[in-house]
């Protein structure tokens, strides 16, 4: 019975890609934790997210764990090393050591650990050539988990997020569908009866021709590769100056989604 959960990491759990009405992300973490909420009475459970975008793996513990641990919560969602190995030069076993440090600080503090791996990217022209390396980093999370009795949010597993329709515009984020679908996989890996299958097909699809491609990519590249290439040569994080959503109530979660559904 989960009376508190905290969720801990960098763009994917802050929600990036999934706007609320006031245009602050709502995204999977904030979704999982209405699931959660909806199992106990009204006012009885506490949500805490401390997730903030472009964090790397040393700054989500610094800022981050202590706050985790202060809580003390039932479950902590823990999603980091992912901004690490998309870095060039990093090795994936080195950042899974550091990894396996903050589980070791969670679990002596928390009910549960939830650990994510990453997803598997070989749709995402960008991130394809970092398959392998992202594979590399999945497999020591899993043998961390195993070392801690985590259970394991499995992304790359998720097929349903392979489909175009879960990412958003920037190809880095997911959709609002994106986001809810891995919430239900939440859901599941913690064995609660969901709402709905996140493995549910997604409706057909004109086909796209070669035109219709190169003019998304050029749109794309436009808007999002080169603003990004920008931040690093800058040595700017799209998570300069962005505060943790912190404490949030799951009735005003739920009354944002509505606004945008």
């Amino acid at each position: 019975m989960i009376r508190s959960y905290v969720a801990v990491g960098d763009s994917f759990t802050e929600g990036v890609g999934d706007p609320g009405p006031d245009g602050a992300f709502v995204g999977w973490a904030d979704r999982f934790a209405v699931l959660l909420a909806d199992r106990r009475p009204e006012g009885d459970f506490d949500y805490t997210n401390l997730a903030v975008r472009g964090k790397l793996l040393d700054q989500i513990v610094e800022d981050q764990l202590p706050r985790a641990v202060e809580l003390a919560p039932d479950l902590v969602s823990f999603c980091a090393g992912g901004n690490d190995i998309l870095r060039p030069g990093t090795d994936p076993d080195e950042v899974a050591e550091r990894f396996e440090r903050a589980i070791s600080a969670l679990s002596a503090a928390a009910g549960t650990v939830m650990v994510t791996t990453g997803f598997d990217t070989r749709g995402v022209p960008v991130l394809k050539h970092l398959r392998g390396k992202i594979a590399t980093y999945n497999g020591h999370v899993r043998a961390v988990a195993d070392r801690y009795g985590c259970p394991v949010l499995d992304l790359w597993s998720l097929k349903s997020i392979q489909d175009r329709r879960a990412w958003d515009g920037d190809r880095l984020h997911l959709s609002p569908e994106g986001h809810t679908r891995v919430a239900l996989r939440g859901g599941q890996v913690l064995g609660l009866e969901v709402p709905a299958d996140p493995e549910q097909p997604w409706p057909l699809l004109p086909p796209r021709g070669t035109l219709d491609v190169r003019r998304d990519d050029v749109h794309w590249a436009r808007e999002y590769l080169v603003p990004w290439i920008g931040r690093r040569l800058r040595g700017q994080s799209s998570g300069d100056h962005v505060t943790a959503k912190g404490t949030l109530s799951p009735d005003d979660i739920r009354m944002r989604i509505a606004a945008v559904a």
